[in-house]
């Protein structure tokens, strides 16, 4: 696992480290430009001292071993006068001014004159210099290295203060309860934490809606499923205690009934849980037209048992994209209704039109409709039409969760469905995509 703390060690270390030695290497040449200034005047001024003194003087006091340089005299006819290191490795010429000369010894740095009749030439070994410069330059750098660890202690130090924020957090919320979706303090916190810390926030703040929107649901669900089962195990104990066979259907088909009416809730239940997170499903090209005759095709037996004439009135090509099997349950829901609560001899249409390059589907039905009052709430899970509106049908059994299913799928298509009244007079329901 990887170190911030570590790592920022690393690299300003190695950074500085860096920095040390582009500076060694400015300070070495520059310290080896002046050593070579220096010393090339050296060679001038020991070169304009001779003629000051006789030449016997000059063999007799020289005192040319200091800095390594080397003295070669030569007279007006060529020849070599005087050699103060025989050994050492130069051309037996003079060459006038300042040269460079490179042996297998190492390079010299070599100035030759004219002094009175004679030719004087001057050499020295640029080690010297180059070690002159190497010292100087180590010299002005070793109090960096020494404190090198204590540069990397003071790092250390600096960037854990740097981090105990991240840490504080991290404790917070390693010592929150689960339940503890309260958001964060980000008082007091450096700049770079509190985008992270408003973050988690966010997150926090959704988790805590979910959670309550499940809590909800559950304790919804639990409510709703108390009723049909209870009446589930009321219908068995008259079938239990049914004295003739009569009685006993009686009660045998009431209680398939309830049975039916709790399966049905129960489907309802599961496929408001499947449809309740925001995410999307797979996203796949849906020929809307196809899809509708499909559903229209499912229903129309069941419409014509109650007498309900269930057609599509117009389609025209349209796709969306989106997760075909929910969207088979949104106009499912929405077709049921409509056949629920339309009359015996009512009729109930479907129509697909594109307006404006967006898909948009209908459904009217000869219902009793939903009052307009009443429209924004009965997309909430649970939630019927009051007793006191005008129900055509009465046998109609229902949860109350089918137009909560179709708005949440609605949602996760980019759709929005909206409640009119149709022309028949009954409810006209529209899904725009």
């Amino acid at each position: 696992m990887r170190s911030i703390r570590r790592q920022l060690l690393f690299w300003l270390l190695a950074i500085v480290l860096l920095g040390v030695g582009i500076a060694g290497w400015l300070i070495y040449r520059q310290a080896l430009a002046e050593a070579n200034e220096l010393f090339d005047y050296q060679l001038q001024e020991i070169a304009a001292a001779l003629p000051a003194e006789p030449f016997s003087q000059i063999l007799s006091s020289r005192d040319t071993g200091d800095e390594g340089i080397v003295l070669q005299i030569w007279n007006r006819n060529g020849m070599l006068m005087y050699y103060s290191h025989p050994r050492a490795p130069l051309a037996p010429r003079a060459e006038l001014g300042f040269s460079t000369e490179r042996t297998d010894r190492g390079d010299w740095r070599v100035y030759g004159a004219i002094v009175g009749d004679n030719v004087v030439q001057l050499a020295q070994p640029l080690s010297v210099r180059n070690r002159l410069a190497a010292n100087v330059a180590l010299r002005t750098l070793w109090p960096l290295i020494v404190l090198l660890p204590l540069l990397g202690v003071a790092v250390w130090g600096v960037v854990g203060r740097g981090l105990a924020p991240l840490r504080r957090v991290t404790g917070a919320l390693d010592t929150r309860h689960p339940e503890a979706l309260d958001p964060l303090p980000d008082a007091r916190l450096p700049l770079e934490v509190r985008p992270l810390v408003r973050a988690l926030n966010g997150l926090l703040e959704r988790l805590a809606v979910a959670l309550d929107t499940q809590k909800a649901f559950v304790a919804d669900a639990a409510h709703e499923l108390r009723t049909p089962l209870a009446a589930v195990q009321i219908q068995a104990q008259l079938v239990a205690r049914a004295h003739d066979d009569a009685a006993r259907s009686e009660a045998l088909a009431d209680l398939q009934a309830g049975v039916t009416r709790a399966t049905r809730l129960a489907e309802q239940l599961l496929a408001l849980a499947r449809a309740e997170p925001d995410g999307r499903e797979a996203a796949n090209e849906i020929d809307l037209d196809t899809l509708l005759h499909d559903c229209v095709a499912a229903y129309a037996p069941l419409a014509q048992r109650r007498g309900v004439d269930l057609g599509i009135e117009a389609s025209e090509p349209a796709f969306v994209r989106g997760d075909t099997e929910a969207l088979r349950v949104l106009f499912n829901n929405l077709i049921d209704n409509a056949t629920k609560y339309t009359p015996g001899g009512g009729r109930v249409d479907v129509c697909l039109r594109v307006a404006d390059s967006r898909p948009v589907v209908t459904i009217a039905d000869s219902g009793p409709g939903i009052p307009p009052e009443e429209r924004d709430r009965v997309f909430d899970r649970f939630y019927r039409v009051g007793s006191g509106a005008n129900r055509a049908r009465t046998d109609v059994a229902g949860s109350g969760l089918g137009l909560a299913i179709v708005r949440r799928i609605a949602l996760q298509h980019d759709a929005t469905v909206t409640l009119g009244d149709a022309r028949a007079g009954g409810l006209l329901v529209t899904v725009t995509f």
